[in-house]
């Protein structure tokens, strides 16, 4: 069975939260490579799922835009927001207080070597996680992430956003799921730079605050459960 170690970090500063991700995906990047090298010495790589949630920011990946943050870094610093250009895929998108964030730093070849499987399987985490809280949601074909009535365009809204990197099949950064987010400050970008599209959350749909360490507790087991390991 593989095993994953998993931590919820709480509330955490993005950088801090980044900082910490890319010294466990480094470390396990430099198992790999030694492990080529001398494949008799019995290092192995681990496997992390971090939860945490953000004080408010904009995070925009390599192959992102800017422009699509519609505030000026001095407005964006009247908000108490900041802004970061990272090494993900994908857009800009927004963290905050009230949405989950978790990032899973896996070993694919603990798993399978198929990054689009691992996207679709990081959607379904969400998908069965909200269907336990009698929300209907899905895929919307052509984008990534989790979308409440996909099938009807005037009415698609997108409740979990994703991004990833991935080097020599390990993972990191992960997903945005909103919970219990503030969605006005998804009105100061495109949002994953797709034009006309809603941005909901748990709260929205439901008409009440989650209680998050119940949503948290349900999330964790759906990722063990979707990807078949066990903690540690």
């Amino acid at each position: 069975m593989r095993k994953v170690h998993f931590e919820d970090l709480g509330l955490v500063d993005y950088k801090k939260a980044w900082d910490y991700q890319t010294t466990i995906f480094q470390k396990s990047i430099g198992v790999k490579i030694d492990k080529r090298k001398n494949p008799g010495n019995g290092n192995e790589t681990q496997n992390h799922l971090l939860f945490c949630e953000h004080p408010h920011v904009y995070t925009v990946g390599n192959s992102g835009n800017k422009d699509h943050l519609l505030l000026s870094d001095a407005i964006l610093k009247e908000k108490g927001a900041s802004f970061y250009k990272i090494n993900r895929g994908g857009d800009i998108t927004y963290h905050g207080p009230g949405q989950v964030v978790a990032y899973p730093i896996f070993d694919l070849d603990h798993f399978f070597t198929d990054i689009h499987k691992y996207l679709r399987f990081l959607e379904e985490v969400v998908i069965i996680t909200l269907k336990e809280y009698g929300i209907i949601a899905d895929r919307l074909p052509g984008f990534t992430g989790v979308w409440i009535e996909p099938n009807i365009p005037s009415r698609a809204r997108k409740i979990c956003a994703m991004g990833v990197k991935c080097s020599r099949w390990v993972t990191m950064h992960g997903i945005g799921f909103n919970v219990n987010s503030d969605l006005n400050y998804f009105g100061h970008i495109i949002p994953c730079g797709i034009e006309g599209k809603q941005v909901t959350s748990m709260q929205k749909e439901i008409g009440e605050t989650i209680n998050l360490d119940h949503l948290k507790a349900a999330l964790k087991t759906n990722f063990a459960n979707v990807f078949d390991f066990d903690y540690y």
